[in-house]
């Protein structure tokens, strides 16, 4: 790994390729992942970056480890647990073990964040239909959830 990598522009690094964010056939729409420090750091953390493009959203999830999030640039939503909650540039958000999650852009612009995890980490969990429903029982979670 380099001692210093460039940004070029619009948030993206030189030899830092764009990814895919989850496999085919996951639930999301428009978001890509760029994996900034990973594994051959030592620091037995990786740091990632998404953007989810206008009207995107990651895919409702839940894991053992936390996320640590900072919101980099945009606006958008985002549920942890049970609430919504409006976030920007420079906000922060934490996602506690085995909660659900997921963020969504607004309209007009790419929500970019950082989200630092643990490199040893848990496969994301969805939820089956009675979690869901649970779930969607507070009519503001119903309205923001994408299935």
């Amino acid at each position: 790994m380099k001692p210093v990598t460039r940004h070029r522009a619009s948030f993206r690094w030189e030899d830092v390729p764009v990814e895919r964010y989850k496999p085919e056939g996951e639930r999301f729409r428009d978001v890509s992942r760029q994996v900034l420090f990973g594994a051959e750091t030592g620091l037995g953390a990786e740091l990632r970056y998404f953007e989810v493009a206008p009207c995107g959203h990651t895919t409702l999830e839940r894991h053992e480890h936390v996320h640590a999030v900072l919101i980099l640039r945009g606006r958008g939503r985002v549920l942890v647990g049970s609430q919504v909650h409006e976030v920007e540039s420079l906000d922060l958000v934490r996602v506690p073990p085995r909660t659900w999650h997921q963020f969504r852009a607004g309209a007009h612009e790419a929500l970019g964040f950082l989200c630092l995890v643990e490199s040893a980490r848990d496969r994301p969990e969805q939820p089956d239909a009675a979690e869901l429903a649970a779930l969607c029982r507070d009519p503001d979670v119903a309205a923001f959830v994408r299935v």
